[in-house]
C-alpha cells in the first residue's frame, strides 16, 4: 500500500487540520515552558552575582531594574550580611518554575490527547466515506495500524517533539545571549560543536527514515496475519493449520524484529556519537574556560555562570539532534495518514436526488471490469418490473454478484460503459446513500457484529421494538433457532457470528435485512448455507410477507429461483438466456442442464451442495 499522495493535504494543512481544538494547550503549555527557562536563567546570573559582587569585589554588572531591586533591599553590603536572602530568591526562582513545569505538562498532556482524539475521529470519519474499491484495495491490518501506531506516533512529535524543539530554541536562544554577553570568545568555541551536531543529525535523519518506513510497513503485514488468523480462527482449527499459520506469523514476526534490531544499530551509533561529540564540547569549554579564568579574562563567577548555561546549551542541541532523528520517524506515520486522508471520499455528483425507488431496474448494455483490461460482465442487459421476483444463475465468476454491486453503487459504472435505472433515473445520479437505504443485500458470507443476535438483526435502527425483531426472524425462519438458545435473542454472536452456524448467521442476517423494509431486496446466495427444506420454507414466508417490493434471487441453486417472474442465466459475463422457469426448460441450454444435473443428484448432495 501506498505512503505517498496527492491530495488536499500535505503533510503541514494535515497537522493544522487536526490541531483544531488543541492549539489553545499547546499554546500555554509553551508559553509556559518559556516561563520555566527564564527562570532557569536568572539562576546562574544570581551565583554569578553572589561569587562576583557579594562574596568577591567586584561591581554588580546588572540590568537596570536589578540595580534598583538591590538598592532598595540596602545593596551588596546588606546581601553580605543577610545570604539567606539570595537563598531564598533561588528557592522562589525554583518555586515558579516548578509551578510553570507542572502547567506545561497539564496543558501539553491535554493538547496531546485532545490532538489524538481529533486523529482518530477524523480518521475514522473519512475512511468510513472511502469507496467499496478502497477497501478492498487495502489490507485491514495495516489500516488499522495507521489509525493507531501512526497516529500515536504523530502525537508524541507534536506533543513532545515539537514543543521540545520550541522549547530547546528559547533555552539555546537565552543561553547564547548570556553566554556571548560574558565571553565572546569562549562563546564561539561553545558554538562551534552546533553545526557539526546539526548536519550528523540531518544525515542520519534520511538514514532512519527509509529503515523506519521498511519498519513500519513489515508491522502492517503483521498486524493483517494476526487478525486474519484470529477472526478466521475457526477454518485454522477446521483444517488443522495452527503450525503453519504460527511458523508463518512467526517468520514474519522474525522478519519484523530484524528490521527493528537494525534500525536501534543505527539509533545507537548515532546517538552515541553524538554524546561523544557534545562531551568533546563540554571538555573543550572547561579547558578553555579555565585558561582564560586564569588569565583573568573571566571572573570566578562568570566561569560558574558560563558552565551553567553551556550544560544548559550542550542539553538542548544533543537533543535537538534526536529531535531530528525522530522526526524521521514520525516523518513517515505522516506520510501514511496523509495516505489515508487524501483517498477520494464516496461523493455524489451535483444535483443528485432521492427518487422513488419503487420503479422498474434496467440494466442496459452494462460492461465493467475491477481490472479496465478484463471485464467481469460484457454488454448485459435486461429489465426488472418492479414488484417481481427476478432470479439470476451463474457459476463462479460469472458476475453474478457484481451485478448488484453496482446497482448498489458499491462500485460506480464509469461512464461509456452502459447505464443501470430505477424508475427511468440512471443510479449515478441518484445519491448513494439513498440507494443504500433503498436496496437492502443479503450476501453468501454475511458480516455480523460482535454484539446479541437482536443487536445484529435490529442494526438498521437506532431502536427496533422486539416484536419487530422476532417477526423478521421469524420470515427468515431462525426464530425457533434462536429461542433454543439459553440466552435466547441476547446470545453474544461472537467476532464475525463465530459462534452461528453458516445458516443461522445466513438466516439471521436475512432477518436484519428485513427489517429495513426496503423496496429492493438482493439475495446474493443468501441461501447457500440451508438445507433445502428450510429454503422453501423461507422463499415461501417471503412470498407473503415482502409486499410490493422487487426481490433479486442470487443462486446456484434452481429450485431456489424457479418460482421467480424471470430468471437470468449468466455464463462468462454475457447474458446466456432468460426467461421464465417454464420457458428455459423448453429451451436446451445451461438452464436445463444445470437443472436435469442437480435433479439427478443424490438428496444428501442436493442439500449440501
Amino acid at each position: 500500500m501506498g505512503t505517498q499522495s496527492k491530495g488536499r493535504y500535505n503533510k503541514a494543512t494535515m497537522i493544522f487540520y487536526f490541531l483544531k481544538g488543541s492549539v489553545r494547550f499547546f499554546v500555554i503549555s509553551i508559553l509556559s515552558a518559556f516561563c520555566v527557562t527564564l527562570m532557569e536563567m536568572l539562576v546562574p546570573q544570581m551565583i554569578r552575582f553572589t561569587v562576583d559582587s557579594v562574596i568577591g569585589s567586584a561591581e554588580p554588572d546588572l540590568p537596570g531594574f536589578m540595580t534598583s531591586m538591590l538598592l532598595s533591599v540596602g545593596g551588596v553590603s546588606y546581601l553580605r550580611d543577610h545570604l539567606h536572602v539570595i537563598a531564598i530568591l533561588i528557592v522562589a526562582l525554583a518555586l515558579i518554575a516548578a509551578v510553570c513545569k507542572y502547567l506545561f505538562n497539564l496543558f501539553n498532556n491535554k493538547g496531546a490527547e485532545t490532538l489524538m482524539q481529533t486523529m482518530r475521529n477524523r480518521l475514522f470519519a473519512h475512511i468510513q466515506r472511502l469507496p467499496f474499491a478502497w477497501h478492498m484495495k487495502n489490507q485491514t491490518g495495516d489500516i488499522i495500524q495507521r489509525c493507531t501506531s501512526d497516529v500515536e506516533r504523530v502525537k508524541i512529535f507534536v506533543a513532545e517533539q515539537l514543543t521540545s524543539m520550541v522549547r530547546i530554541v528559547i533555552v539555546v536562544s537565552l543561553s547564547l545571549s548570556f553566554m556571548y554577553s560574558m565571553n565572546v570568545k569562549l562563546a564561539l568555541i561553545a558554538t562551534a560543536c552546533i553545526p557539526v551536531i546539526l548536519g550528523y543529525s540531518a544525515y542520519f535523519h534520511s538514514k532512519i527514515g527509509s529503515h523506519f518506513q521498511e519498519c513500519d510497513e513489515n508491522e502492517g503485514i503483521l498486524s493483517t496475519i494476526a487478525q486474519e488468523n484470529l477472526t478466521g480462527v475457526r477454518v485454522v482449527r477446521a483444517f488443522g493449520r495452527e503450525n503453519f499459520e504460527r511458523e508463518r506469523f512467526e517468520k514474519q514476526n522474525q522478519h519484523y524484529t530484524n528490521l527493528w534490531v537494525k534500525l536501534c544499530k543505527l539509533m545507537a551509533f548515532f546517538w552515541g556519537s553524538g554524546d561523544m561529540i557534545s562531551g568533546l564540547q563540554i571538555m573543550l569549554v572547561l579547558v578553555m574556560g579555565s585558561v582564560f579564568c586564569v588569565n583573568g579574562e573571566l571572573s570566578a563567577g562568570e566561569f560558574i555562570a558560563f558552565l551553567s548555561y553551556n550544560s544548559m546549551l550542550t542539553w538542548p542541541v544533543r537533543q535537538l539532534g534526536r529531535v531530528i532523528s525522530e522526526m524521521s520517524k514520525a516523518n513517515v506515520s505522516i506520510d501514511r495518514i496523509m495516505y489515508i486522508m487524501n483517498s477520494p471520499a464516496e461523493q455524489d455528483p451535483p444535483g443528485a436526488t432521492e427518487p422513488d425507488m419503487r420503479g422498474d431496474i434496467e440494466f442496459s448494455h452494462v460492461s465493467f471490469g475491477y481490472d479496465s483490461k478484463i471485464p467481469v460482465v460484457e454488454d448485459v442487459s435486461f429489465r426488472i418490473p418492479q414488484g417481481t421476483t427476478f432470479g439470476i444463475l451463474g457459476g463462479t465468476g460469472s458476475g453474478k454478484s457484481t451485478l448488484m454491486h453496482l446497482l448498489n453503487r458499491l462500485y460506480d459504472l464509469p461512464e461509456g460503459q452502459g447505464e443501470i435505472t430505477v424508475g427511468g433515473v440512471d443510479i449515478r445520479k441518484i445519491k448513494a446513500s439513498w440507494i443504500r437505504q433503498n436496496v437492502g443485500m443479503v450476501l453468501q458470507e454475511p458480516f455480523l457484529f460482535s454484539r446479541t443476535i437482536a443487536e445484529n438483526i435490529g442494526i438498521t435502527q437506532r431502536e427496533m421494538p422486539m416484536e419487530e425483531i422476532r417477526r423478521a426472524a421469524r420470515i427468515a425462519c431462525v426464530d425457533d433457532a434462536i429461542t433454543e438458545f439459553a440466552n435466547g435473542y441476547d446470545t453474544m454472536v461472537g467476532e464475525r457470528g463465530v459462534t452461528l452456524s453458516g445458516g443461522q448467521k445466513q438466516r439471521t442476517a436475512i432477518a436484519r435485512m428485513l427489517t429495513q423494509k426496503t423496496p429492493i431486496m438482493v439475495f446474493d446466495d443468501s441461501l447457500s448455507a440451508v438445507d433445502a427444506e428450510t429454503d422453501a420454507k423461507i422463499r415461501q414466508a417471503l412470498r407473503k410477507n415482502l409486499g410490493d417490493s422487487t426481490v433479486i434471487l442470487i443462486s446456484h441453486r434452481i429450485t431456489t429461483l424457479m418460482q421467480a417472474e424471470c430468471i437470468l442465466v449468466l455464463d462468462k459475463g454475457r447474458v446466456a438466456e432468460m426467461g421464465s422457469h417454464e420457458e428455459l426448460m423448453k429451451n436446451d441450454g445451461i438452464y436445463r442442464h444445470i437443472y436435469d444435473m442437480q435433479m439427478t443428484m443424490p438428496e444428501e448432495v442436493k442439500e449440501n451442495e
